[in-house]
């Protein structure tokens, strides 16, 4: 490169803040200046408690939950006793024929006659044995722990719902902040481009490439509000607000690995936490006394009886009109002697439905373990890609400076400049956007072995910018 070269270039200075630009001060003005309606930001904790009275999905598995319960109440009452009243009235008229005795008509034995009767009895039982009855309250409380089982998946769910979606908002504004900061740094060297070019310093592919760059910036830029728009949308329709506006992560992000380090843990963990598995070991436990109540029905079964009632009787029909009452107290005892080959039926149906659970636990299982594998891994796997992404935002910082002062002194071209400040500024998103997956991947990890808790998300909230 000759000194006449060399002179070309020195009216082209960038703004300093592209020299030494850092994504904290790219991203968090961006994110100052995205915040809707001026509102304050919110924690992942408040938006989580929200959401806990607002979705739709979770209101349901809870009322569900709530339901089981009453169930239980309901099977433990067969072996309570139970007492009704009945009651009834009724009343009969006839036209008689004269009654004769004797070839004399007995006086009055003739015409319209009445009987009006009134029944009331109080009817109680008490169960003494009935195998079939156990059998279903035991069903009652073990499906009561496959409800809770279900709640607690449908909570864990919503904790990463609800960070997914928090996190791709923040996400959604570093990529529009990353957009416009682009566009703006484009916008000075396309500026200067101009400049140079009119005083002869510069060429017109110069100020075409600045130009071009610059539009598709600025497709990109509109790319990028749609998607943060859309992204506002889902997260306020999880939380039942209007206008949220996330935390963003305090700086210096520090992820922590996560604990136990081996993934063999984590699937040992799920083994005997994950509402999966512990819902399916209750649908075999089911299945089985399912087998004990169809076996049951070919068991005799005892109840002590008991009734109290009376009726009263009037009327011109009535030879002994009155009161009556009497009182009952019995043991009702019942034997199945012959149904027909369905108790038999029924017992081999259910025998190959527990053999379903036995292999529905299996599925369930391998399932849970592999998918704690694959989290886990995912975790490692983003931490790994952070630490690179750090490191290849260092070195293109340092690429950005070099270029810029071999532009200065005529060995760069301007492209060289609008490509390393597009390479720093994607580095710089893509570094964001891992950060967040690794945050909601660690709950991920945590959901997959049946770990995650309503505290994890105020551990998730310490990363946050107070």
């Amino acid at each position: 490169m000759t000194p006449q070269h060399a002179h070309r270039h020195p009216s082209i200075l960038l703004p300093a803040v592209l020299r030494h630009v850092t994504i904290a001060g790219v991203f968090a003005s961006a994110s100052a200046l995205l915040v809707p309606g001026g509102a304050s930001a919110q924690s992942l904790r408040e938006l989580y408690d929200a959401a806990r009275s607002y979705d739709a999905t979770y209101l349901s598995a809870r009322a569900l939950a709530d339901s089981a319960q009453h169930k239980a109440a309901q099977a433990d009452a067969l072996k309570r006793p139970s007492v009704g009243l009945s009651a009834n009235a009724t009343r009969t008229d006839a036209d008689l024929p004269p009654t004769v005795t004797g070839g004399a008509t007995i006086p009055g034995s003739d015409g319209h006659h009445y009987s009006n009767r009134i029944d009331a009895a109080i009817n109680a039982s008490q169960p003494l044995i009935n195998r079939s009855s156990d059998v279903q309250i035991q069903q009652a409380q073990r499906a009561l722990e496959a409800a809770q089982a279900d709640l607690e998946a449908a909570e864990q769910d919503l904790i990463v719902r609800l960070a997914q979606a928090y996190f791709d908002v923040l996400g959604a504004q570093d990529a529009l902040g990353t957009a416009q900061a682009g566009r703006k740094a484009i916008a000075e060297q396309l500026a200067s481009a101009k400049r140079n070019f009119e005083v002869g310093t510069a060429t017109i592919t110069d100020t075409r490439e600045a130009q071009a760059r610059y539009d598709l910036a600025g497709a990109q830029e509109i790319a990028a509000e749609n998607d943060l728009r859309t992204k506002r949308i889902a997260l306020d329709q999880l939380v039942g607000r209007s206008g949220v506006a996330p935390k963003p992560l305090a700086t210096p992000v520090t992820l922590a690995a996560p604990a136990p380090s081996d993934v063999k843990a984590w699937v040992d963990a799920a083994e005997q936490q994950h509402p999966l598995i512990r819902k399916t070991r209750v649908a075999l436990d089911l299945a089985k006394l399912e087998i004990e109540r169809a076996r049951a029905a070919d068991k005799p079964t005892l109840d002590l009886v008991g009734s109290i009632g009376g009726n009263r009787t009037t009327g011109t029909l009535t030879t002994a009109p009155g009161n009556t009452t009497n009182a009952v107290v019995g043991l009702q005892f019942k034997m199945p002697l012959y149904t027909g080959g369905a108790t038999q039926s029924r017992i081999k149906e259910t025998l190959a439905l527990e053999e379903k659970a036995r292999n529905d636990l299996e599925a369930a299982r391998r399932g849970v373990a592999q998918g704690t594998r694959v989290a886990f891994f995912g975790v490692e796997s983003g931490r790994a890609q952070v630490g690179a992404l750090e490191a290849a935002e260092s070195s293109s910082k340092l690429a950005l400076e070099a270029t810029q002062l071999g532009y200065k002194v005529g060995v760069r071209v301007n492209i060289d400049v609008l490509n390393a400040q597009t390479q720093l500024f994607q580095t710089q998103r893509d570094l964001a956007r891992a950060r967040y997956d690794v945050i909601v991947n660690g709950l991920r990890l945590r959901q997959a072995s049946g770990q995650l808790r309503a505290d994890d998300v105020n551990g998730v909230n310490a990363l946050l910018q107070p």
